[in-house]
């Protein structure tokens, strides 16, 4: 690994790490009193286990993105698969803003249906750049696939 690429790896996880504490904060208000109310799908995960695995998204993400963004910011496939990364990750943030905060999972929903598509323009752009870069998505755009699953059965289960 080149310095180069280890330094903005190192920074893209950063950032993707500080989305994925924004997250944490939204979620901290729907789980103390709302989240554990709800009606949950059979295949509910236990909420440490589901804060893990999306730690270790976050981290992939980062990677991915440093990857891409060490090819050189100034060739414009790699600023349209930024660009891309930047707005799938709004949306994800945006998301725990959503479901957890304002107890909106309909709504929350929508947001994460976006995202999944933005996933994979994002996953399509970063190939052009890096097939790496590509492939670590693509455990981040299957784990969305399950948010969307159990998001939609909570909404379900709780109208």
């Amino acid at each position: 690994m080149t310095r180069k690429l280890f330094i903005r790896s190192s920074f893209a996880v950063g950032i993707c790490l500080i989305f994925g504490f924004m997250g944490t904060v939204a979620t901290q208000t729907g789980i103390a009193d709302w989240y554990p109310e709800l009606e949950k799908p059979w295949f509910h995960i236990d909420e440490d286990l589901f804060s893990s695995i999306w730690i270790f998204m976050y981290v992939l993400m980062g990677i991915a993105a440093g990857v891409v963004w060490s090819k050189g910011f100034y060739h414009k496939w790699v600023k349209t698969a930024l660009y891309h990364f930047g707005f799938q990750l709004f949306l994800n943030g945006f998301w725990f803003l959503l479901f957890f905060a304002l107890k909106q999972p309909l709504i929350a929903l929508i947001d994460l249906i976006l995202l999944f598509i933005i996933i994979l323009l994002t996953i399509r752009w970063f190939r052009i750049v890096s097939n790496t870069a590509a492939y670590l998505l693509i455990p981040y755009a299957v784990w969305v696939l399950f948010a969307i699953v159990f998001n939609f059965e909570i909404w379900r289960l709780n109208s």
